[in-house]
């Protein structure tokens, strides 16, 4: 797809969200709260916000396929993570996994690594077991279990489109510049989250 057409696909996703989300909030239980409840998990923690709009940026800063592969695997090994976190699995130093995920993916950005395609996988799906795991581990009793998993897995791919959509800046120069300020200012976020969490 071309990368002129992502500000667009951006702009529809969030009006298209955005209108669906009165007709959903109808209750705390049942479809509308478990939706509602696992979409604005993410949004609502700032770790999170950063972590998941990185790897969005990460992938464009790197290029093809790191653009699409990135954003994938960060659901789908998301998922399993918060299977572990619904089964009450033991998962040692969730908090400070996803504090280091907006470290390290911000280092990444900001010093410019380029590692191969495989370590940038497995990097971003590592970080993702601990996020997925936080929305499992919390998930309200009183809620629909898929709605809320539906909700997470579609706000994190909104956030994973916004830093995209940041991320296409990197066709120029002093995008490129402005995208790795960006990439330090989340590490910095991280390293803060991490003191807090200490």
């Amino acid at each position: 797809m071309p990368h002129r057409h992502m500000p667009i696909i951006l702009v529809l996703a969030l009006v298209f969200t955005s209108a669906a989300l009165p007709a959903l909030a109808h209750g705390s239980d049942g479809y509308g709260g478990g939706f509602v409840s696992g979409f604005t998990h993410p949004i609502l923690g700032w770790d999170h916000v950063a972590a998941m709009v990185a790897v969005g940026l990460w992938g464009a800063f790197l290029g093809a396929p790191s653009i699409w592969i990135l954003p994938i695997v960060f659901p789908l090994v998301m998922a399993f993570g918060a299977a572990a976190g619904i089964l009450g699995l033991p998962l040692p130093a969730v908090e400070t996994g996803i504090a280091l995920s907006a470290v390290i993916l911000g280092g990444m950005i900001a010093f410019a690594v380029t590692p191969p395609i495989w370590i940038c996988a497995v990097i971003v799906g590592a970080f993702a077991v601990f996020h997925g795991y936080a929305h499992g581990a919390e998930l309200p009793a009183s809620v629909n279990a898929f709605a809320y998993a539906a909700g997470f897995v579609i706000a994190t791919g909104l956030l994973h489109l916004s830093g995209i959509g940041f991320g296409l800046l990197v066709k120029w120069p002093a995008g490129r510049a402005v995208i790795r300020g960006a990439g330090g200012l989340i590490s910095l976020a991280g390293i803060a989250f991490l003191i807090g969490y200490a």
